[in-house]
């Protein structure tokens, strides 16, 4: 509500500038050809104005934008960097992985071979009590 008050309290006194130049160049001490003059040299100079801050907010506007698609740019090969060394690391633990199980996985074949081994070796050869386990 207030920001509306505000709106419209800067709407009128901009009515206002605009009237009391009007009733300024009307009352003027010129000629009219002299003030029609000045209008529209005020005018071709304001929209001379217009049109340089334009081109020079355009220009202003295309360096953030091609500022930013760098930016962008440069976090997205950041982040594929990321992701490659990523990948990587955990293709070498996956790797290690495997690599630990097949290990383990001979230690215990090889144990257990041993084991039978020397179950056969105590059943067949042993004594009467170690046959009948």
């Amino acid at each position: 509500m207030a920001d509306e008050n505000k709106s419209y309290g800067l709407a009128w006194f901009l009515a206002g500038l605009g009237v009391g130049a009007l009733v300024g160049i009307l009352y003027a001490p010129k000629s009219g050809r002299e003030t029609r003059e000045d209008i529209v040299q005020g005018t071709r100079e304001g929209t001379e104005y217009l049109r340089a801050r334009t081109r020079q907010a355009a220009e202003e506007m295309s360096a953030i934008v091609d500022k930013g698609k760098e930016q962008v740019s440069e976090y997205v090969d950041r982040s594929r960097e990321a992701i490659d060394r990523g990948r990587t690391q955990w293709e070498e633990f996956v790797q290690r992985g495997k690599n630990l199980v097949t290990e383990q996985g001979g230690r215990v074949t090889a144990a257990v071979d041993a084991g039978r081994q020397a179950y056969q070796n105590t059943a067949g050869t042993g004594t009467p009590e170690a046959r009948e386990y």
